[in-house]
């Protein structure tokens, strides 16, 4: 896989502000990140659940009318909270809201204090979740190309209608997770991108099996974009200064335990840290940036590391 290096800046939409929320995404539109990504969680899930957390469909919703240029889009929506023909029909009408820019992220979720508390049906196990998954883009799929499809086992959905359809003649439906005989399937069936993460070997592995599925079904691997979740980063001129700042930043997202082995350090730290993604053709990174959003390390990702990748 060849192509230009992207960067996606994904805001965590706890422990912040709506004010927040909408200067990190301008700043990063202007910056020219290439995409802007929130959660869709009802709960925070970093540090203490009892917190403040944004809806994500009406984050995202908000910076569609506050952006210009970056695609915009959930990391990844939780299939659970909403039935899929309506998830489209609101990808849709967000692809219209912001000129084309939308992109339909999914997942099977995994959150089940939140499921919980707002009373929403979590499934008797993961098997069962991945198996609305793969049926909900299936319907996803289809009401996107301007098919009418219907629900076979787990939905009611019947020959659904998708109009007006979205700008975009094909409106990307990006499937996150890396399980690796059911969601890695369900992406070479239906997804125009994914999402892996847990570092170069897991990304690796995980990226094979995705291919061997692509040839049982009969799909070109090449039509999916691959991204790769680099977790959180903060670049400073020293990395004890930058960890100092991972530190709090943590701390305030309910005093959250500090992730290991996270993108932290330098400018040269950091894109030592990306490279090697580069080598097995993942070129679209997602990075993480916790409230309060740190804007120091949004811009020098830009217009430090990225020329440091780019060069080689």
């Amino acid at each position: 896989m060849t192509g230009p290096i992207k960067l996606g800046m994904l805001a965590w939409n706890q422990y912040t502000t709506w004010p927040a929320m909408r200067d990190a995404a301008v700043r990063a539109d202007e910056l020219g990140y290439d995409d802007l990504w929130t959660w869709d969680h009802l709960y925070p899930i970093v540090g203490s659940d009892q917190g403040p957390i944004l809806e994500g469909w009406m984050v995202i919703a908000g910076w569609a009318g506050a952006t210009e240029k970056a695609r915009i889009g959930l990391m990844v929506g939780a299939n659970t909270f909403r039935n899929p023909a309506l998830v489209a029909k609101m990808a849709t009408t967000l692809d219209h809201v912001s000129g084309g820019r939308a992109i339909l992220g999914i997942g099977a979720a995994w959150f089940e204090t939140e499921h919980v508390a707002f009373g929403i049906p979590y499934g008797a196990s993961p098997g069962e979740r991945l198996r609305w998954l793969d049926e909900a883009a299936r319907i996803m799929r289809g009401m996107l190309h301007g098919e009418g499809p219907s629900g076979e086992e787990f939905y009611a959905t019947r020959a659904v209608r998708n109009d007006p359809p979205p700008l975009q003649a094909r409106l990307p439906l990006l499937i996150g997770g890396g399980g690796e005989r059911r969601t890695l399937r369900t992406v070479a069936l239906y997804a125009d991108i994914c999402n892996l993460g847990g570092g170069i070997e897991s990304v690796k592995h995980k990226d094979e099996v995705l291919r061997r599925h692509c040839a049982e079904v009969g799909r070109d691997e090449s039509e999916i974009e691959r991204t790769v979740g680099m977790g959180v980063t903060v670049i400073r001129d020293t990395e004890a200064e930058a960890r100092r700042v991972n530190d709090e930043l943590f701390a305030h997202n309910g005093g959250a335990r500090v992730w290991p082995n996270q993108n932290v350090g330098t400018p040269e730290q950091v894109a030592e840290t990306m490279r090697p993604f580069l080598g097995i053709g993942f070129r679209h990174f997602i990075i993480g940036f916790p409230a309060p959003h740190d804007a120091e390390s949004m811009e020098r990702l830009m217009t430090q590391v990225k020329p440091m990748l780019e060069a080689g």
